[in-house]
């Protein structure tokens, strides 16, 4: 989405063609710098020219989030961009991943994610847990988001390889309040689950700036119901039937009977993962502009999250007690249960309980004398100083958990986890030369312990602080970088963008204790520190053709190193203990972009090539040239992928005041080679989806009313890699749970302005209740928004 609303005056269209591809881009190329608005206004000192971007970028702004997107989270705001897709779940969801061109939904650690140049993407794994800390900024504090795809600028790190967010938050410059309160609710039915789940959100801002000091102070808070997550399904027990008095006879009425995505027959035994969270976040900035080239600006916010996860189950015996659980831990009987003659074993319908606490300090010192030389100091830390969660582990069958008595269960505590960056960058501007270059400095702390084994568990689920050791988790990565780049305009039609990006990186402090490791192996491993260097070159010409004809080629690589729990975490599998290897090679990314972006009479038209070469690619399979097989995160050896994106702008289409965006993409991503499992090449990355598209339709009705219709689609995408044991996918039925969906969805919004202080809007996103999933999770059904908001 762009930045601005296009209206049809050829002289700016021209100038915005310029602006994105060649001479000063759409913002400064630093991780703070801000996102123009529609209407800039200069005071004081002239400000710097922007440095520009070798890069692709595309924008959001907050007069488009308020007229067009249902969202009452920042992750939200994100979900028409081109390529660009957060993984939320439900309405809340702390494990949103951001995808973008060439990385999955459960790949984190392949683009990064900035608010106001502090960092929120939690490089601690590679993982659908380890999703940006989006809660940290309330929506309705962004004044822009800003997309760049690609590893193609010095000044971001390796984990940049698949794009970079930034997020700007507002800065008043005079005094002003906001107060908006959000309704949103969903009718949901799947499976043997019919019921309505909803939730509320509120916010409230003021921010004011005197005498060179101004300040922000916000506060939001979100409660919401989240519809099942995960559904309990099983298959028949082969062979003898269940011995006398080991089963409990079931209703089978309540059994819902259904396909996996394997095409074969299960049944749907409940429901779980009904997660009731409440989030809250306080966040206070102050800053200080000494002299109209010199500003501080210190940040601080709190998130905090109470969640609750809830469980149903469908099964009924006899007498009409609810059966929870059947299975070979416990006691007859209830080993199995009988549904229709069939023997099942039925398990995971257990609540769960989680308490975090995070802690965001931030500090920014920026120079902007608008002469030969400027320079930025960010500093940022994220504290998880509070991160519990806890699940219950049912003593019988018929125990849901929560009953009188708690039975017991499992405690993880990954309080002290965090990260923390320091970037220093200076800016110089020599004629036709920008050069940019700066040092960087991070830290990424992993801190996890669990306690509670299976013949073990602690005493209390939801009040044993303490228990029997089953895992923990340490380990530290450090990275300093030095980097530059230097724009220098050859000609008035000709931009060459060259840099490089040297980083040194270390894994230290390593260990982990598994008490399922079975003797002779040893239950505690500690690990070897070990450090690498890798130097990333960047290469970028634009040509603008003619006054409304530019052209962009963009070569970059990333290193993107491995994450600690990669290393360092016991990860606990369904049956087993895998893995972890210490020994990890980073990612060798090398990417290329070949853009043509044209003026149009009323808008904008883009096309773009893109292609990443991959070595030494961060995945979980299983290694079946050693025996046994391992099956762990490993190094593969080559993977590619690439693609078309063709993306537009339009305004006054057929009717004045009807803007038009929209996106298309089509991907293909491929294993080429691998050592460790040769039957996997040639064969898909998987969730990567072949096709995206985007369309936005807002209708300016007057001032006061704006109309929007919006449609995002994602196409075919394989669950898992291919299955070299049966020749095939696991997912020839890819339309139901427990497969990564294709989808198609339609959102609607109607904006109206009562008054300039007051404006109300009413929303409803997937108006088909179209039924798609993202493995094991289905995605939200119809759901309905009603906001009020009032500005001071």
């Amino acid at each position: 989405m762009s930045q601005h609303r296009f209206v049809p005056r050829r002289s700016t269209l021209a100038a915005a063609a310029l602006w994105v591809l060649t001479s000063p881009a759409s913002a400064a190329d630093a991780p703070g710098a801000p996102t123009p608005d529609s209407t800039v206004v200069v005071t004081g000192q002239k400000a710097p020219p922007a440095t520009p971007l070798p890069s692709t970028v595309e924008s959001v702004s907050a007069a488009q989030i308020e007229e067009s997107i249902n969202t009452v989270t920042a992750a939200g705001a994100l979900q028409y961009l081109p390529s660009t897709h957060v993984r939320e779940r439900y309405i809340g969801d702390r494990n949103g991943v951001l995808v973008m061109r060439v990385n999955s939904s459960i790949a984190s650690a392949q683009t990064t994610v900035y608010a106001d140049g502090l960092l929120l993407s939690n490089f601690l794994n590679n993982s659908f847990s380890t999703a940006p800390r989006w809660g940290m900024v309330s929506p309705e504090e962004i004044a822009g988001i800003e997309t760049l795809y690609g590893p193609f600028s010095a000044l971001y790190p390796g984990n940049s390889a698949g794009g970079v967010v930034r997020m700007i938050t507002r800065t008043p410059t005079q005094f002003e309040a906001h107060v908006k309160l959000d309704l949103f609710g969903q009718r949901y039915k799947e499976y043997g689950t019919h019921d309505s789940f909803s939730g509320g959100h509120a916010s409230a801002s003021l921010g004011n700036a005197v005498n060179g000091l101004f300040y922000w102070v916000s506060a939001d808070h979100l409660d919401n119901h989240g519809h099942p997550q995960t559904f309990g399904n099983t298959t028949a027990k082969t062979g003898a039937p269940a011995a006398a008095g080991s089963f409990t006879v079931v209703d089978s009425a309540n059994v819902i009977r259904d396909i996996d995505t394997a095409g074969k027959p299960r049944i749907i035994v409940s429901s779980t993962g009904i997660d009731h969270t409440v989030q809250d976040i306080a966040k206070f900035k102050l800053g200080y502009r000494f002299s109209p080239a010199l500003t501080a600006q210190v940040t601080l916010g709190i998130w905090q999250n109470a969640s609750e996860g809830s469980v149903d189950s469908y099964l009924r015996d006899a007498k009409g007690n609810v059966v929870w659980n059947a299975g070979a831990s416990f006691a007859n009987p209830f080993k199995f249960v009988r549904i229709d003659g069939a023997d099942y074993t039925v398990s995971a319908a257990a609540p769960s309980r989680s308490r975090s606490e995070h802690w965001m300090h931030g500090l920014n010192l920026k120079s902007n004398t608008g002469g030969a030389w400027d320079w930025e100091l960010v500093a940022s830390l994220y504290d998880q100083k509070k991160d519990l969660s806890r699940t219950a582990t049912p003593s019988n069958g018929l125990d849901s958990g929560l009953g009188d008595v708690h039975p017991g269960g499992q405690l993880t505590d990954a309080s002290g986890t965090g990260w923390r960056n320091l970037d220093l960058r200076g800016t110089w501007r020599l004629g036709a030369h920008t050069l940019d270059a700066g040092v960087h400095h991070d830290r990424y702390q992993l801190k996890s312990v669990t306690y509670g084994t299976a013949t073990a568990p602690i005493a209390d689920w939801l009040g044993s602080d303490t228990g029997t050791l089953n895992t923990n988790s340490y380990g530290q990565t450090q990275t300093e970088a030095l980097y530059v780049q230097d724009a220098w305009q050859i000609a008035p039609a000709w931009l060459l963008v060259a840099g490089g990006r040297q980083e040194h990186w270390k894994a230290f402090d390593g260990s982990n204790y598994s008490a399922g490791n079975a003797a002779p192996n040893p239950k505690n491993l500690v690990y070897a520190d070990r450090a690498q260097s890798n130097f990333s070159p960047k290469l970028s010409l634009s040509f603008q053709a003619s006054p409304t004809l530019a052209l962009r080629a963009s070569l970059g690589k990333g290193v993107r190193y491995p994450t600690v729990a990669e290393m360092f975490q016991t990860f606990n599998g369904p049956n087993n203990i895998r893995t972890n290897d210490p020994s990890l090679r980073p990612e060798q990314v090398n990417s290329q972009e070949w853009v043509l972006q044209q003026q149009l009479p009323n808008g904008m038209l883009r096309g773009s090539f893109f292609f990443e070469d991959k070595r030494d690619a961060l995945i979980s399979q299983t290694d079946v040239s050693v025996t046994p097989n391992i099956s762990s995160i490993q190094n593969v050896d080559k993977l590619r992928t690439q693609g078309v994106e063709v993306a537009w702008q339009l305004g006054d289409v057929g009717l004045r005041g009807l803007d038009l965006q929209g996106s298309v993409t089509y991907a293909h991503s491929i294993i080429v080679r691998d050592a460790r499992n040769p039957g996997l090449e040639g064969t898909a990355q998987p969730r990567i989806p072949d096709w995206r598209a985007t369309l936005v339709g807002t209708w300016h009705v007057s001032d006061a009313w704006s109309a929007t219709l919006s449609y995002r689609f994602s196409g075919r995408q394989h669950n898992a890699l291919f299955n070299t044991a049966i020749g095939a996918y696991n997912d020839p039925n890819p339309n139901v749970y427990g497969a990564v969906s294709h989808y198609s969805v339609f959102d609607a919004k109607l904006l109206y302005k009562i008054n300039r202080q007051w404006s109300t809007s009413f929303g409803v996103n997937n108006l088909g209740n179209f039924k798609y999933y993202v493995n094991p999770n289905p995605y939200p059904q119809r759901t309905l928004f009603a906001s009020l908001k009032y500005d001071l």
